[in-house]
């Protein structure tokens, strides 16, 4: 009689590739057909009035259209009419849509922000930046856009692997880590919450940039 082949349990990294795939489904940019992870993508859903709106949290119900986070993208996808295509309806876009979207992707970052903070994971002022960032300790350089120059340079230049992201002003900045005076320089420490800050920062970047 033979002997049925013993099965090898799966490796530990094809486990992990299966659950990622499972976790992270990917998407499909409407504009460009691209492949996106939900992460990375900005998902569209129809309003109960039939107008299309930006799902920031991808949580909404209904179908939705997933799109690269950039101006040229939603402007390729409103003249190509991909929207209605992938919705499978007729949508009305907002005039303002563009600026709706600029908007709720910087308050997702703002917010993130806020949260690193009050899990005491960001650093603020220049010089409690500059050491976090001597001693390799963040993995997130925040400068405001608006701050001087010479500061701005003279930390990016000791950042080493630490991103910079310079998409907000002294003022946002203040009021996303809840300080009353204006806020120029933060540091992100290495960790789960410069991650979540980091993925919204790119995605509005993305949009404001290209």
């Amino acid at each position: 009689m033979k002997r049925r082949k013993k099965l090898e349990p799966a490796t530990e990294s094809e486990s992990q590739r299966r659950g990622k795939r499972r976790e992270s489904p990917e998407r499909r940019c409407v504009a460009t057909g691209a492949a996106l992870a939900p992460d990375q993508g900005l998902r569209f859903v129809v309003s109960p009035d039939g107008e299309l709106a930006p799902d920031f949290s991808a949580k909404l119900p209904g179908r939705g259209a997933w799109l690269t986070p950039s101006r040229t993208a939603l402007d390729t996808a409103l003249k190509k009419g991909a929207f209605a295509r992938s919705l499978k309806t007729g949508v009305k876009a907002p005039g303002d849509l563009a600026e709706r979207i600029d908007a709720g992707l910087a308050k997702a970052a703002l917010s993130a922000l806020g949260l690193a903070r009050r899990s005491g994971d960001v650093v603020v002022g220049f010089e409690k930046v500059r050491a976090s960032l001597a001693a390799k300790m963040s993995a997130v350089l925040v400068n405001a856009a608006d701050g001087g120059e010479d500061g701005r340079r003279k930390l990016a230049a000791l950042a080493g692997d630490a991103k910079v992201i310079e998409l907000f002003t002294e003022a946002e900045l203040a009021a996303a880590l809840g300080r009353a005076e204006p806020t120029v320089h933060a540091a992100i420490k290495t960790g789960p919450a410069a991650q979540r800050f980091l993925r919204e920062a790119r995605r509005l970047e993305g949009f404001r940039n290209g």
